[in-house]
This record gives C-alpha cells, sequence and structure tokens, in this order.
C-alpha cells in the first residue's frame, strides 16, 4: 500500500490522538475512529497500520455505505461458484484479503442489522465462511472502522447491535470537526499547497495573504478537511483565492453562547455611513479597484463591530471573541491590525 498522508495539525486534540496511535498501534485491538465527514477518519486508520506491526501487509477498504446489503456480505465474506445466480467463478472476500493485515470498515453504522450479526460472530470466532460454502477459514484481521454516526444512538433506536458496539469499542478514537481547531487550518493548507504543487507540476498555488487567512481560520468548514482540499483545488484552476472566498457561506459559523455573554440585542451596531464616497468625492477611475472599495469596506465594518463588541463587553476579549465568532488570536491580530483602541480612562 502507498503510503498515506500524515496527520496534520497543531491543536490539542490532533496532539492527542496522534499519542494514542502511537500508543496502540501496535496492539492490533479493534478500533472505532468516530467523526464527521471529511475530518480525516481513514488517515488515521492508515496511520494506525503504517505504525503497527502489519505494514507491509494488506490494507484493505470496504465502504458499508457504499453497498446494498447482498453485495456488501459477498464484499466481506466473498462466495463459492454457483452460490447464487451469477456466481460464476469463485470470490476471495475482504476478510481473507486483508487476512494478516488491517480490514478497514468505513461508515461501520451504515451496515445493516443482519450483516452485524455475521460480523459479530467472525469478531467472536476470528472465522468466516463464503456464501455458498459450509468450510469456515481462519483470518488474523486486524478490524479497525470507522463511523460518522451516534452509535450510542443507534443502539437506542435499535439500528446498531450493542453487543457488536462493545466488541468493536475497545479504543474510540474521536477526530473533532475542523472549525473546533481553527489553528490546524495554516498548517493544512500549508500541507496540501505543497502536495497540490507537486501534482499538478505545471500550476502553482499562491500562498493566502494574512487577511485571507484570518477569513479562513473564522470559517466554519463544514465539509471539513475534504472541503479544505476542494477549496484549494479551485484555487489551483481559477488562481484567485479571493474569488474562492468570496463563494464560501459564512453564514453557518455558529458558537453557543450563554445569554450572560449575549450582547444586549436592543441596540443595533452603528450605521456606517459613506465610508468610501466621502462629502460626494468621486476616486480618480485610474486607481478605481473594487477589490480595494471591498477591503476599505469590510474594514471598516469590521472595525465598528469589533469596537461595539467590545464596549459591551467591557473589553472583555474572550467574550467578544465568542459573540463575534472568530478565535481569541484572530480577534488580537485585528484589534492590532485595524487600531481599535480602549476609551480613555
Amino acid at each position: 500500500m502507498q503510503k498515506g498522508p500524515p496527520v496534520i495539525g497543531v491543536s490539542r486534540a490532533i496532539n492527542k490522538i496522534c499519542d494514542l496511535v502511537d500508543h496502540v498501534a501496535d496492539t492490533g485491538l479493534n478500533i472505532i475512529i468516530a467523526g464527521e465527514t471529511g475530518v480525516g477518519k481513514e488517515v488515521i486508520a492508515q496511520n494506525l497500520y503504517q505504525k503497527s506491526p502489519r505494514c507491509g501487509k494488506p490494507f484493505v477498504k470496504v465502504n458499508c455505505a457504499a453497498l446494498p446489503e447482498g453485495l456488501l456480505e459477498s464484499e466481506l465474506y466473498g462466495y463459492e461458484r454457483g452460490a447464487f445466480t451469477g456466481a460464476e467463478q469463485k470470490k476471495r472476500g475482504k476478510f481473507e484479503l486483508a487476512n494478516g493485515g488491517v480490514l478497514f470498515l468505513d461508515e461501520i453504522g451504515d451496515m445493516p442489522i443482519l450483516l452485524q450479526s455475521k460480523l459479530l460472530h467472525v469478531l467472536q470466532s476470528g472465522e468466516f465462511a463464503p456464501l455458498g460454502s459450509e468450510k469456515e477459514f481462519k483470518t488474523d484481521t486486524w478490524l479497525i472502522a470507522a463511523t460518522n454516526h451516534n452509535l450510542e444512538d443507534e443502539i437506542k433506536n435499535k439500528t446498531f447491535r450493542e453487543d457488536l458496539y462493545y466488541r468493536l469499542n475497545i479504543i474510540k478514537i474521536s477526530i473533532p470537526p475542523l472549525r473546533e481547531r481553527p489553528e490546524d487550518i495554516p498548517h493544512l493548507l500549508n500541507y496540501y499547497i505543497g502536495v497540490y504543487t507537486s501534482k499538478f507540476n505545471n500550476r502553482s498555488i499562491l500562498q493566502p495573504s494574512q487577511a485571507l487567512l484570518n477569513k479562513l481560520t473564522e470559517y466554519h468548514w463544514p465539509g471539513n478537511v475534504r472541503e479544505l482540499q476542494n477549496v484549494l483545488k479551485r484555487v489551483l484552476v481559477i488562481g484567485d483565492w479571493d474569488e474562492i472566498i468570496d463563494e464560501l457561506d459564512f453564514s453557518g459559523s455558529t458558537h453557543e453562547i450563554s445569554e450572560q455573554e449575549q450582547v444586549r440585542t436592543d441596540q443595533s451596531i452603528p450605521a456606517s455611513n459613506h465610508f468610501f464616497f466621502k462629502n460626494g468625492e468621486k476616486p480618480d477611475l485610474k486607481s478605481f479597484s473594487l477589490k480595494e472599495i471591498k477591503k476599505k469596506a469590510l474594514d471598516k465594518v469590521e472595525k465598528e463591530a469589533i469596537s461595539y463588541v467590545l464596549e459591551k463587553t467591557g473589553w472583555n476579549r474572550s467574550k467578544a471573541s465568542k459573540i463575534l465568532q472568530i478565535s481569541y488570536k484572530t480577534l488580537l491580530y485585528k484589534i492590532s491590525d485595524l487600531g481599535i483602541t480602549p476609551p480613555a480612562g
């Protein structure tokens, strides 16, 4: 198997995950990797494999959500010739192909309940029988499963077997979404810029400016790392960071804030009047840049909004950053960059 990407990030969560990977990679214990779609669950599975004694043996992946029940069963366990209509020759299943190595069951929460029972038998006995065969085969397979479901809720809803869950969940690795670890975003950007620049050697991606990097850090990334990768690919093709960022929907960026941290809603943010065309003056067309206009407008609005929130929170920067839905570090940068100062006295 080709070596997979490294685990990128400096956040506390990522450091803890890397430490856990190092501790369990040589154990062969069943593992569940949990997290939203696109957070990098397969990357963690590949790192577990690469740091294990099984590295060099097969790494076999099955997406449990991509196949209907009948096909998934034959994919996992294989079948004998004549086992069903159309089975014209014997097929080896993934458990057989992964023997001695790793079987990565992606989206295990989407496995039909009937197949969960058969998987439980394999985990308990270490044996499986291909479809149409009465003979059981031994398998020495390290099972790593991944899911974007809350399996505890699935158990309550009777859509996931509790006994299978506890058989799988010896070690659990939970990957937080990208919006909860914004400090990792610059490092992910740098890594994938290097990857894509190397992969598409006739194109290059410009490093984002600090202002653009701040904007990318504030974005809530509903598609997580996979969305970040796609954004970089679009920049690679289009070559304009501003145009790509304008396509992103920032309206979904939300944080839960207690009532004590809410700004009073009966007062409005002061309106900005004539921030560009002052006193009816019009700029020289030779220097008329829409990007410059947009930047000035954004700076003006951001300065007024941040100043207002800081005033209402008594210059409590921690509360202000939560209300403004930006990181504490980004708030400090903007206070400095926009020249925001506390009131005298």
